[in-house]
């Protein structure tokens, strides 16, 4: 991690005054000095006021310090791409986060959906708000990182056999979205011993009951069924 002007971001407690620089002195108060919020390079407390921000930053996000090197900050892998329950939404009351930056993280995750099943439903949760992604999106996608680190091993196993069948899954979740109350159907399909296509879509209605749900997801379903028999 590399921050331009390290030592210009730390805030100071102590009472420090300095004179105020050439060019920037104000006509009338040219006796007056300025005291200083922020550290300057050369003052004795602005490594430690850097060091302060920098541990407030990491701990306030989960990281914990390394028992050897206080330095070194470590956040271990989560055993699932999102918090169990967790509610998501357009507008959540935290900070906006550089659209630019949660769109080319979300585009990375959706190209390895096609090989990792189990972040589909996550990745495609958090594509909804990349118009704009908050603090709290942004958090979750760097959770599906985290857990792709401590997954990298997982894989899908394909073995030979003589008696390959064409089998299908299915479910929905119930007005799972905040913004719109409308529920996510998804869906896989194996065949012999693993599985080859899945996909996790909102539905394009409100639907009235949690059977209402489920039902508009087995039909979808059953239509790629149909396909991929056919095919």
């Amino acid at each position: 991690m590399d921050v331009k002007s390290a030592f210009l971001n730390g805030y100071i407690d102590e009472e420090i005054y300095v004179e105020q620089p050439q060019g920037f002195i104000a006509k009338g108060s040219e006796e007056k000095v300025l005291r200083l919020k922020k550290a300057l390079y050369g003052l004795k407390q602005a490594p430690r006021a850097w060091y302060s921000k920098i541990d407030k930053y990491f701990m306030d996000r989960g990281f914990r310090r390394s028992l050897s090197e206080p330095t070194l900050y470590i956040k271990s892998q989560v055993s699932t791409p999102l918090v169990t329950g967790e509610k998501y939404q357009k507008e959540d009351g935290s900070q906006k986060v550089d659209g630019s930056m949660y769109r080319s993280l979300i585009g990375s995750l959706l190209y390895l959906t096609a090989t990792r099943p189990d972040i589909m439903f996550a990745t495609s949760l958090l594509s909804r708000f990349m118009q704009s992604p908050s603090q709290v999106h942004y958090a979750a996608a760097k959770r599906i990182l985290r857990y792709l680190r401590g997954t990298k091993d997982f894989g899908i196993w394909y073995k030979s056999t003589n008696d390959a069948k064409l089998v299908g899954y299915t479910d929905s979740d119930w007005a799972g979205s905040v913004d719109d109350m409308k529920s996510t159907s998804g869906y896989t399909f194996s065949l012999g011993s693993g599985i080859f296509t899945w996909a996790s879509k909102k539905q394009a209605t409100v639907a009235q009951s949690s059977a209402e749900a489920e039902y508009i997801a087995a039909a979808a379903t059953s239509n790629q069924a149909i396909w991929l028999r056919r095919s």
